[in-house]
């Protein structure tokens, strides 16, 4: 134990010290760095593949399941998927310095604010290698350092991503401290690193619940997380039907496994004769087990009876709980209490319907005739997120390179003094 403290507190110190280095580097210096980093995956893509093979033999002797082993895989195509990840963040924008809202003030002052770093970012997550390579490029092109923590299960494959890292930002002139992947599997490096005050300025959290929810309530440093995704796509009755069928069923089945997918669909009663038979087909037919109201059910026999718990659940599987509910106000109501504040969206033809959805939903993102499947950082032309957050506070929603920063004022004199 006190080996892995020793050894959390080296690393938390030399990424302090790189931090500095990092807030200093220019856009061309960091774009430099991806840029290698990118080249140096593709170069040793062979090697990558050996030692992810190291990880997925052990994760299936020890009886991981089907689909930890297929995010923890790396193949050709994830490690080119990396590398161009990395280009894409280069392109981005450089946020770093940033100046904006200069006003003059009446002592002749100018007042504005200037964007910075964080500082040292935790990130602690399970599984997949390749989140090792892309929390790594967002870090360094907003100016941070950062320490990775990834899942036992993924040891060899970040380390050897990790070597890809080092010899990039090498190649560019920066300092190899700026992406330190903690090389132990035991557990306490977690506590000690989301505890270290003294070295690490905010932690993001990216795995389970379990894991999300432990991070949150031992941690003494800001973290930036969702806890989980009970997304919601409410039916208007003022809705195009069919535009209506065709988002709810992409926000269920584009994909199950995601936070972000459809947890529950509300239906207006006026229109759930014309939306249920036709949509529960779909789902049916995809193999999607259903779980509804008495409402929903007698639309649709099909259906098993939600219980309660089930308007709570994040399924993450092809099940769907539906209910229908009288109106606008009703669904916002279901929302408000079963919600997880992560995204919402609302399917109608009517303004004032959809601009009240938009205000009253108090969710990280909130759609109109659109489908929750793009909350995503991509899609929000972040370029890449680091993950997506529920609070309120610094960041919400997906968090890309400005969520890794913050503002700091900066006033421009001319020998003005206060009288």
């Amino acid at each position: 134990m006190e080996d892995v403290r020793q050894y959390m507190q080296s690393i938390g110190k030399q990424a302090r010290a790189a931090s500095r280095l990092m807030a200093q580097a220019d856009t061309n210096a960091k774009n430099s760095a991806l840029l290698a980093i990118a080249d140096a995956i593709l170069h040793s893509s062979a090697t990558l593949i050996t030692e992810n093979g190291k990880d997925v033999a052990a994760a299936k002797a020890n009886g991981l399941d089907a689909a930890s082993v297929d995010r923890l895989t790396l193949a050709e195509k994830t490690i080119s998927g990396m590398a161009e990840g990395l280009r894409q963040i280069a392109q981005l924008a450089d946020p770093i310095g940033e100046i904006s809202d200069m006003k003059y003030r009446p002592s002749g002052i100018q007042v504005g604010k200037m964007r910075v770093p964080l500082g040292v970012i935790g990130i602690i997550y399970e599984s997949r290698p390749n989140v090792t390579a892309d929390a790594a490029g967002l870090c360094l092109k907003s100016g941070n350092a950062c320490i990775l923590r990834g899942g036992s299960e993924a040891l060899h494959s970040n380390q050897a991503i990790a070597a890809c890292v080092r010899a990039g930002l090498k190649a560019a002139g920066l300092p190899e401290t700026a992406v330190q992947v903690v090389n132990t599997t035991d557990r306490a490096a977690v506590g000690e690193l989301i505890t270290m005050t003294a070295y690490v300025d905010v932690i993001v959290p990216r795995g389970g619940k379990e894991l999300i929810e432990r991070i949150s309530k031992e941690a003494r440093i800001p973290v930036i997380k969702h806890l989980h995704g009970v997304c919601h796509v409410y039916i208007d009755d003022d809705a195009d039907i069919a535009k209506a069928i065709r988002i709810a069923d992409n926000a269920k089945t584009h994909r199950y496994g995601v936070c972000n997918a459809m947890e529950t669909l509300l239906v207006n009663a006026n229109v759930a004769a014309k939306v249920l038979p036709e949509l529960c087909k779909i789902y049916l037919d995809k193999g999607v087990e259903l779980r509804g109201d008495d409402a929903s059910r007698k639309l649709v026999p099909q259906m098993k009876a939600a219980t309660e718990e089930d308007w709570h659940t994040e399924y993450l599987a092809p099940i769907l709980s539906i209910r229908v509910v009288a109106d606008l106000d009703a669904a916002i109501a279901h929302i408000d209490t079963y919600g997880s504040q992560h995204t919402d969206s609302i399917v109608t033809e009517n303004y004032t319907k959809a601009m009240r959805f938009l205000r009253e939903v108090d969710s990280s993102s909130v759609m109109v005739n659109a489908s929750t499947r793009f909350a995503d950082g991509f899609e929000y032309g972040l370029g890449a997120e680091i993950g997506i957050s529920t609070d309120k506070i610094h960041a919400r929603g997906p968090v890309g390179l400005e969520g890794l920063t913050s503002q700091k004022y900066i006033v421009l004199g001319n020998g003005q003094i206060r009288v």
